[in-house]
C-alpha cells in the first residue's frame, strides 16, 4: 500500500521537484525487494528484477565519460543545447529522439564549462576525443554516489525539453574519485577472525553501484543455503560488509547483488567473491577459511624456504612448465597424481628426476603456466582426449576441446585461488590450497624457485555471463571500454582496466597474496604492456614492503591494441620500462635466432630463415646473414640501449640505433630488464620451426646441434635466461602452432627420453590447416623424427650449457656498466665472417668470474670455421672444463676445437658453441 501511495505522489511531482535529493533517496529504497534464501539456491546465475525499457540505439552506447565526481565529458558535441542527467532506480528510463524523456525518477541539470581540466584528469583521460565538458552543480555532486546506483542517461535537449541526443556514461572516473579510500581496505573477501574465546567471520565486497547486497551461506559445496543475510553498505568506501559471530571455516558462500546493468536493467546476480582464496568444483561457490588454516598447510610449510640460488635477477635460469604437461604422460607417477599438483611431490618420478638433474646443472627456477583458478577446463567430468590412432587425430581434438581436461589456462576466473582441476579433490576448497603448497615445497626442496604466470590483462568473461565475476558486481568498471562503451578485446578476451584504481588494487593484492601465502618467488605477466608502468611499480613497492626477500617481475612487453604507444597511459612495455628493473621478453633475439616472426604462414615459414637454421647457407658474407648476426649480438649484449657495436654496414652504433622492424633493437637500460628466449609455450617449438626451415635432408644429429645453438645463444646472452620445458629433449608438438587447447596428445612430454612426439598426427585445424601441405610433407619425412639417442644427446648438451652459464658471473653480469666494460665482440663490421660470433668477457677482478678471460664462439655454419684474432695471440686459453671433460656431451668440441697461441687462430667445429677460458 505504501508503495502505491509513493508512486501516486511521484506521478504528480513537477519536473523541478524530482531534482531534490529527498526523492533520489526514496526512489532508491523502493527499487527492489530484499533477497530471500530462495535467491541463493537457483541454478540460474541471474534474475531480472526490472528489464530496461526499449530505448533508441544511441543509448545502448556509453559515449560520455565521467571524469570525476563532478565533471562529465561528451566527445563530439558542442555547447549549443541543454544537458540533463536523468535517473531511474528501477531502470524505467525511456528515450526517443524528438520527444520528452519518460520514466525518470528525477533529473539533474549540467552546465558546460570551459575551465581547463586539472593536470591529473587531463593526463588520465588524454585519449578521450574532443567534446564538451559538463559540470554538475556543487549541491548535486553530493548525490553522485546514489546516482551511480541507478540507471542513468545523459541527454542533450532543445529549448522545449525534447531529446536531441542521448548516451550512457562510463563511470570509472567518478567511482575512483568518490571511493579513493577503498584502496586502503586490506581485508576484502571472507576473513576468519579468532581472538581467544572470540570467533567471527567477516565478509567484505566492493560494490559501490549495487542497490542491495546479500550474503548466502552454505554448509558445503552442494547443498542448499543455510542462511541469507543483508549486508551493510559503507558509504565512504562503497563496500558492503557483514560479520557472523562464529568461525565458519569449511563453509561456502556467494553474494546476491542487486545492481542496475546498463542496457539490461535491474538484475539480481548470484556471484562468487572476486577475492575468493578457494572455491568448490568449477568455482560454483567461494570457500571460507583462514589462509593458513591447518587443513590447508602441509607439514613443514612454515619452516620451508625457497633456495637461495640467485643473488641478482640476471642469475635466473628459468624452465617454463605446465602442470598437466609435466606428469600426465609420466607412468612413474601414481595414476591419481598425474596432471596434478601432487605429481611434483613424487620425488622419485621420472619428471622430478629430470628437474633434479637440471638443478644439478644449475637451473634456478621453474615458471608454471597459469595455476590460478581459470575457467576453460571442467574440474570434474572433463574429456581426457584419449587418442589411439594417429590417422584421425585431428577430428577428435576439434570435437571435444570445449570439454577437454587440457588448457594452457590463460582464462582468469578468480585471481587469488588455486586452479581446481590440478587438485585431487576440486570439490573441497581446502584440498587445492594444501596440494598447491605441497607442490611448491617439493620444488623448493629439490632446489628450484617457483614462479607463476599471471594474467591480469583480461578475464575469461565479462558482461552478464555465467563465468563473469567482476562485471556482474560493478558493471562497467573493471574492464577497459572503447569510445562507445564496449569492452576492448585486443588481448583476445575482455580487457581489464588496471588503470582504474580498484582493478589495480585487485592485481596488487593478488600478487602479494601469492607471494606471501604460497611462497611464490617470481611472476611472469601475460601481456604486461596492457598495464600501466605506474601500477607495476606500485606492485614492486608493495612487494618490497610486504615480503622479506626480493620478488622478480618479468612479462610480455608487446606494444599493441588500444593502449599502444602510450595512448592511454605510460605502459609497462618494452620501450617504457627503462630504469624500472622489470624485465620484458626479447622478441629481437627470438626472431633473429628462429627466423621470420610468430605470425608467419605458408612459404614464409620455410623461406624466412633464422641465424641458426639456414641463413649461413647463403654464404658467410651475405647481407642478410650479417644483419641478423648483429641482432644476435644485440641480444648477447643484453639488448642495452647504449652499448656500442661496429655493425655490418661499417658504422659504430649504439644498439638502440640498430633497426628491428622499425623499433630500436637495443631497448633496455640494464640487463635485469630483459628476458632472453628462443622458445616458449606460444607458437611452434624450436624443433618444429627448425623442421620448416632446415633442409629436409638435414641429419638427426645436426638437428640436435641446431637446437642447442639456440639454447647456447640464450644461455650466453646477458639478462635472464628463459627456456621452455622440453627444449632440452627436442620437444615437438607435431608442428602445432598454438596448442593452448590441443589436449594432452600435442602437449605431452616424455621423461623416458624415447619420443619427442614429432609426427604424431596432424595438429588441430583452427590454427594449422592453412599450413597442412607443408606440415604433412615434414611429418612424413623419416629423417626428422629423433630417436632416443638424439634426445639423450640433446639433454646432455643442454645440461652442459647450463653448467657453463653457472660457472662464471661473466655470463650473468648485473649492470650495464659491467657489460660495457667487460664484453667485447670480435669479428664484427662489414668484413666479418657472419657465420661465427666471437665474444670476449674480461674477468679480471670481477667477483665470481672464476676466469681471467672467457672467449666464446657460436658457429652456425654447417662446416668448420677458423678465425685469427690478433688480440688473442700468446694467451693461455684452454677449453672450458665442462667441454674438455671426458663426460662432455658434444665430443667433437674437445676433439676438433683448437687454439694456436702463436697465431691467435681458433678452429671451431660446425654447428657448435665453444668456450675457451684463461684460468
Amino acid at each position: 500500500m505504501v508503495f502505491e501511495i509513493v508512486q501516486s505522489i511521484y506521478s504528480k511531482l513537477s519536473y523541478f521537484a524530482l531534482m531534490s535529493g529527498f526523492f533520489l533517496c526514496s526512489t532508491l529504497a523502493a527499487a527492489s525487494q530484499p533477497a530471500t534464501i530462495d535467491d541463493c539456491n537457483g541454478d540460474d546465475f541471474q534474475t531480472s528484477l526490472q528489464a530496461q525499457h526499449h530505448a533508441e540505439p544511441n543509448t545502448k552506447d556509453a559515449r560520455a565519460i565521467w571524469l570525476n565526481q563532478r565533471l562529465i565529458k561528451w566527445p563530439g558535441l558542442n555547447a549549443s543545447a541543454n544537458f540533463r542527467l536523468y535517473y531511474s532506480a528501477s531502470s524505467n528510463l525511456h528515450v526517443v529522439e524528438g520527444t520528452h524523456m519518460q520514466g525518470a525518477d528525477g533529473v539533474l541539470a549540467l552546465e558546460p564549462t570551459s575551465s581547463p581540466l586539472p593536470t591529473a584528469l587531463a593526463t588520465r583521460f588524454n585519449f578521450v576525443a574532443d567534446g564538451i565538458i559538463l559540470k554538475l552543480h556543487a549541491t548535486d555532486s553530493k548525490k553522485v554516489a546514489q546516482l551511480l546506483q541507478q540507471q542513468l542517461i545523459l541527454v542533450q535537449e532543445n529549448s522545449l525539453g525534447e531529446v536531441i541526443d542521448s548516451t550512457r556514461i562510463q563511470i570509472a572516473g567518478a567511482l575512483d574519485d568518490l571511493y579513493t579510500s577503498a584502496q586502503y581496505i586490506d581485508d576484502f573477501g571472507a576473513t576468519v577472525i579468532d581472538r581467544g574465546d572470540s570467533h567471527a567471520t567477516q565478509f567484505k565486497l566492493w560494490a559501490p553501484t549495487a542497490q542491495r547486497v546479500s550474503l548466502c551461506l552454505y554448509e558445503n559445496g552442494q547443498g542448499g543455503a543455510e542462511q541469507i543475510a543483508a549486508m551493510q553498505r559503507v558509504s565512504a568506501t562503497g563496500h558492503w560488509q557483514y560479520t557472523i559471530p562464529k568461525n565458519l571455516t569449511g563453509h561456502y558462500y556467494k553474494y546476491v547483488v542487486d545492481v542496475v546493468v546498463p542496457g539490461i536493467g535491474l538484475v539480481r546476480n548470484r556471484v562468487t567473491d572476486p577475492y575468493s582464496i578457494s572455491l568448490t568444483t568449477d568455482s560454483k561457490r567461494s570457500y571460507i577459511t583462514q589462509v593458513d588454516a591447518p587443513q590447508t598447510v602441509p607439514n613443514g610449510w612454515r619452516q620451508s624456504r625457497a633456495p637461495q640460488s640467485i643473488r641478482k635477477q640476471t642469475d635466473m635460469t628459468i624452465y617454463e612448465l605446465h602442470v598437466r604437461d609435466f606428469s600426465i604422460n609420466d607412468q612413474s607417477v601414481s595414476a591419481a597424481h598425474r596432471g596434478k599438483y601432487l605429481a611434483f611431490t613424487e620425488l622419485g618420478s621420472n619428471g622430478m628426476q629430470h628437474l633434479a638433474t637440471l638443478v644439478k646443472a644449475s637451473l634456478t627456477d621453474v615458471h608454471l603456466l597459469p595455476v590460478f583458478d581459470f575457467a576453460s577446463v571442467q574440474e570434474t567430468g572433463c574429456d581426457h582426449l584419449a587418442i589411439n590412432s594417429q590417422d584421425d587425430v585431428v577430428d577428435p581434438v576439434n570435437k571435444t576441446v570445449s570439454t577437454a581436461c587440457f588448457n594452457w589456462g590463460y582464462d582468469p576466473f578468480h585471481y587469488n585461488a588455486p586452479e581446481g582441476s590440478y587438485a585431487t579433490d576440486p570439490a573441497d576448497g581446502a584440498t587445492r590450497m594444501l596440494e598447491f603448497r605441497q607442490m611448491v615445497m617439493a620444488l623448493h626442496r629439490i632446489g628450484l624457485r617457483v614462479g607463476m604466470d599471471v594474467v591480469y590483462n583480461h578475464t575469461y568473461a565479462a558482461g552478464q555471463q555465467p563465468k563473469s565475476v567482476l562485471d556482474r558486481i560493478v558493471p562497467g568498471y573493471y574492464h577497459r571500454l572503447n569510445a562507445l562503451g564496449a569492452i576492448e578485446q585486443s588481448t583476445c578476451c575482455d580487457n581489464t582496466a588496471t588503470e582504474n584504481r580498484m582493478m589495480s588494487k585487485l592485481m596488487i593484492d593478488s600478487v602479494v597474496s601469492w607471494a606471501r601465502n604460497y611462497q611464490i618467488d617470481s611472476f611472469r605477466f601475460d601481456l604486461m604492456a596492457h598495464q600501466p608502468r605506474s601500477v607495476m611499480e606500485a606492485l614492486q613497492k608493495k612487494l618490497k614492503s610486504s615480503i622479506n626477500h626480493p620478488i622478480q617481475l618479468i612479462g610480455e612487453g608487446w606494444n599493441f591494441g588500444e593502449v599502444a604507444d602510450g595512448a592511454r597511459f605510460v605502459q609497462a612495455s618494452q620501450l617504457s620500462l627503462n630504469g624500472s628493473g622489470i624485465a620484458t621478453f626479447n622478441d629481437r633475439l627470438r626472431d633473429a635466432v628462429r627466423g621470420g616472426s610468430a605470425s608467419d604462414s605458408g612459404a614464409d615459414l620455410v623461406n624466412r630463415k633464422g641465424y641458426i637454421n639456414g641463413l649461413a647457407d647463403q654464404g658467410n658474407s651475405s647481407a642478410g646473414l650479417l644483419q641478423v648476426a648483429d641482432l644476435v649480438r644485440v641480444g648477447l649484449a643484453g639488448s642495452l640501449r647504449d652499448y656500442q657495436l661496429l655493425t655490418y654496414d661499417g658504422q659504430k652504433k649504439s644498439l638502440k640505433e640498430i633497426n628491428y622492424n622499425g623499433q630500436p633493437a637495443g631497448y633496455v637500460s640494464q640487463p635485469t630488464e630483459v628476458v632472453n628466449y628462443v622458445e616458449n609455450h606460444d607458437n611452434q617449438t624450436l624443433f618444429d620451426i627448425n623442421a620448416y626451415k632446415l633442409p629436409t635432408d638435414t641429419t638427426r644429429i645436426d638437428r640436435v646441434r641446431v637446437q642447442m645453438l639456440g639454447a647456447a645463444i640464450t644461455a650466453f646472452s646477458q639478462g635472464v635466461a628463459y627456456f621452455h620445458a622440453g627444449i632440452d629433449v627436442l620437444r615437438s608438438k607435431s608442428m602445432d602452432s598454438n596448442s593452448f587447447n590441443s589436449g594432452d596428445w600435442f602437449n605431452r612430454l616424455d621423461w623416458t627420453y624415447q619420443d619427442n612426439y614429432f609426427a604424431t598426427g596432424l595438429p588441430p585445424k583452427p590454427d594449422n590447416e592453412k599450413n597442412y601441405p607443408l606440415i604433412k610433407e615434414r611429418l612424413e619425412n623419416p629423417l626428422i623424427k629423433p630417436t632416443g639417442n638424439e634426445i639423450g644427446m640433446a639433454r646432455a648438451m643442454f645440461s652442459d650449457l647450463l653448467k657453463i652459464r653457472a660457472s662464471s658471473t661473466l655470463f650473468r653480469l648485473g649492470t650495464a656498466e659491467d657489460i660495457e666494460q667487460r664484453l667485447r665482440f670480435e669479428n664484427v663490421g662489414p668484413l666479418q665472417n657472419g657465420s661465427l660470433i666471437v665474444a670476449h668477457l674480461d674477468g679480471k677482478n670481477y667477483p665470481g668470474a672464476n676466469y681471467q678471460s672467457i672467449l666464446y664462439f657460436i658457429n652456425v655454419a654447417s662446416t668448420e670455421q677458423t678465425i685469427r684474432l690478433a688480440s688473442e695471440k700468446g694467451q693461455a686459453y684452454v677449453l672450458h672444463p665442462v667441454q674438455s671433460n671426458v663426460a662432455a656431451a658434444d665430443k667433437r668440441v674437445a676433439k676438433e676445437a683448437a687454439y694456436d697461441a702463436l697465431t691467435g687462430q681458433f678452429t671451431i667445429p660446425a654447428r657448435s658453441s665453444v668456450v675457451f677460458v684463461v684460468p
